[in-house]
């Protein structure tokens, strides 16, 4: 079983509670180095936008569904 760092998850509790979605789900593919964050299940976008940080932005019509963080591990600090 792998080792949980439990107070460092809490330390993220203040940031997690300031995101503006009341339900989140992530997923991390190593192999990729790529973070998924979805805010909405099931979630059909129908429209990205990367940023200039590679950063994917996923939307379905108007509403963020979701963000696709590219090279998540460089930003671990």
């Amino acid at each position: 079983m792998a080792t949980v760092d439990i107070q460092k998850l809490v330390r993220l509790t203040p940031e997690l509670l300031d995101v503006p979605f009341q339900r989140m789900w992530s997923s991390y593919d190593r192999e990729a180095d790529v973070l998924y964050l979805s805010f909405k299940k099931p979630s059909h976008a129908d429209d990205s936008v990367l940023t200039d940080d590679d950063v994917i932005v996923r939307y379905e019509g108007t509403e963020v569904v979701g963000i696709t963080i590219l090279h998540a591990s460089r930003r671990a600090s």
